[in-house]
């Protein structure tokens, strides 16, 4: 049965640097056992600043990131070279900075693909299988924000979702509007998720 443990801390600064070290002390472990290890990383202004204190942490340059892959919760459906896009956000504030493989780096597509949001998702449901092979796609670690609604990744409350490993949404609440996102099944497969919240806007939810 899962558990949840609740840390707080000060500040989005304070959530950041506690979930950077607590990441990084997971992921050293993993790797003792593991010749995988995915990991999902997440955007959002806590989510970014957990990325850069992960590489402003020491224990990065233990890592060993030819095991190590690095995915994508969430991604907003915009020009692969858009700056509201999660994984260009992510590549500045820590991939950038530590000496990964770009074949262990999985970004979802862009709208610029020339596909739609749906056959996209699709395309990259069938990447994540193919990585997998016979076993079941999961996390081995994942980080997650949440939003004022209580959304997470780019599922948001009130939509209805299909039961795939990766799902289109269409008409986001917050711009822009088309999305892609691991589904609830499958963040719920992961090992373990640590979510960074931070703000009074989310305190209710």
């Amino acid at each position: 049965m899962a558990t949840v443990e609740v840390n707080r801390a000060i500040n989005a600064q304070d959530v950041a640097a506690k979930a950077a070290d607590y990441c990084l002390d997971q992921l050293l472990n993993l790797q003792e056992g593991k010749t995988v290890v995915n990991f999902a990383l997440t955007g959002g202004t806590v989510g970014i600043l957990t990325l850069k204190a992960i590489a402003e942490n020491s224990k990065v340059n233990q890592l060993d990131l030819d095991k190590i892959h690095f995915w994508f919760g969430d991604e907003r459906y915009v020009n692969h070279d858009s700056s509201d896009r999660n994984a260009n956000q992510a590549r500045e504030a820590l991939l950038s900075k530590i000496n990964v493989s770009e074949s262990n780096i999985h970004e979802f597509p862009a709208s610029d693909s020339g596909l739609s949001v749906q056959v996209a998702s699709k395309q990259f449901e069938t990447s994540i299988v193919k990585h997998f092979g016979e076993e079941k796609p999961f996390m081995d670690l994942m980080l997650l924000g949440m939003g004022p609604d209580g959304h997470v990744a780019s599922l948001f409350p009130t939509h209805t979702y299909p039961d795939t490993l990766i799902v289109a949404e269409e008409d986001s609440p917050k711009p822009p509007p088309q999305r892609m996102s691991m589904s609830m099944n499958m963040i719920n497969a992961s090992t373990e998720i640590v979510f960074v919240v931070s703000g009074l806007d989310k305190a209710g939810v």
